[in-house]
C-alpha cells in the first residue's frame, strides 16, 4: 500500500497520541498520506502542516483510513461510494463491528497490515431506487434500508412486494430491509436474526408491527423489494444507515442489491464470531 486516505472525525486530546503513531507508522512504511478535506477541516490544528488534502476519493487510493466508531466508518463508505477503495476501521469512537480494531492495537494491527497477514472482505450493499433525487445521490447503504413514520403517534402502512409478488402489507412504525452487516444494528435491536457477512441474503424485519405474528423475513438478495406507503399525515421518512430525508406518501420505493460493494480490511487474528461474541457479552457469566 503506497496511496492511503485518513477520515474520521474530530480527534479527541486522549486520542491525539493515536493518530500521531498512525502518521508516523505510515511515512515509515514511505507510504503516501492524504486526508479528506473534512477531516482535515476538523482536525486543523493536529494537521495544518499536511498539505495532501483531497475532496475525492478514487481508485488510485490503495486504501482509506477511518479513525473512528461505526458511525465513521459509514461516512468513509459514502467517500469510497462506486470506487470500492478498501477501508480499515480503526476503533476511535464506542462500537466496533465494523471499526474492529482498538486504538490501543494500533502498532501491532499496523504492522500486520505492511507485513501483508490481511484479508479483504467484500460486503453487499442495499441500493434505494425511486422517482426522486434523494441522498444527494448517494443512494445506497450498507446496514439497512428504513421506512419509518414521522411526527406522528400512528401507525403506517407499507405494502410490499417482493419480486413482482405481493408480499404483506405491514401495520407498524416502520419496516426496514437489513444487509448481514447490518444484521447487528438497528435489525437486531427489533428481534431480526444475526446473520454471518458472507450470508447471500437479506432481512425485512418490521419495527414494531401491530400484528405480534409478524416476524422478520430473510429473503435472497437478488430479490428486488417494491414498498408502497400510507400515513396520517401524508409524510414518512425513509433512512439509509445514519441519513435520513422526509418524503411524500405517492412515491414508490424498491430496494435491491447495489450492482457494487464494500471492501473491509480484516487484520488477521480479527473475525466475525469473535468481534460478534466480544461486543454481544456471550459466555461472559461467572458459571463460565
Amino acid at each position: 500500500m503506497k496511496k492511503i486516505v485518513l477520515h474520521g472525525l474530530p480527534v479527541k486530546r486522549d486520542s491525539e497520541k493515536y493518530l500521531t503513531q498512525i502518521i508516523d507508522r505510515l511515512n515509515k512504511e514511505g507510504v503516501e498520506i492524504w486526508f479528506t478535506t473534512i477531516f482535515h477541516s476538523r482536525n486543523i490544528a493536529l494537521l495544518k502542516d499536511q498539505e495532501n488534502i483531497t475532496d475525492e476519493i478514487t481508485e488510485d487510493y490503495d486504501a482509506v483510513f477511518s479513525l473512528g466508531g461505526d458511525g465513521t466508518f459509514l461516512e468513509s463508505l459514502l467517500w469510497v461510494g462506486e470506487s470500492e477503495v478498501p477501508i480499515l476501521g480503526i476503533n476511535m469512537g464506542r462500537l466496533g463491528f465494523l471499526a474492529s480494531i482498538a486504538k490501543e492495537f494500533i502498532k501491532e494491527s499496523l504492522y500486520l497490515l505492511f507485513q501483508g497477514k490481511y484479508e479483504i472482505e467484500s460486503r453487499s450493499l442495499l441500493s434505494l431506487e425511486s422517482s426522486l433525487n434523494l441522498f444527494n445521490g448517494k443512494t445506497y447503504a450498507l446496514n439497512e434500508c428504513a421506512i419509518l413514520r414521522k411526527d406522528s403517534s400512528a401507525m403506517i402502512m407499507i405494502k410490499c412486494y417482493i419480486n413482482g409478488d405481493y408480499l404483506n402489507t405491514y401495520w407498524a412504525d416502520g419496516l426496514m430491509v437489513a444487509t448481514p452487516t447490518g444484521s447487528t444494528g438497528y435489525s437486531l435491536s427489533c428481534g431480526g436474526p444475526l446473520m454471518m457477512p458472507d450470508s447471500k441474503d437479506f432481512v425485512i424485519t418490521p419495527v414494531s408491527p401491530h400484528n405480534l405474528n409478524v416476524r422478520p423475513l430473510i429473503v435472497s438478495d437478488d430479490s428486488e423489494l417494491r414498498f408502497e406507503i400510507e400515513t396520517r399525515n401524508r409524510s414518512f421518512l425513509i433512512s439509509l444507515d445514519s441519513r435520513s430525508e422526509t418524503i411524500e406518501n405517492d412515491v414508490h420505493l424498491t430496494v435491491k442489491k447495489a450492482p457494487f460493494k464494500a471492501k473491509l480490511i480484516r487484520i488477521e487474528g480479527i473475525n466475525f464470531p469473535d468481534t460478534i461474541r466480544n461486543k454481544l457479552g456471550w459466555g461472559f457469566d461467572k458459571r463460565n
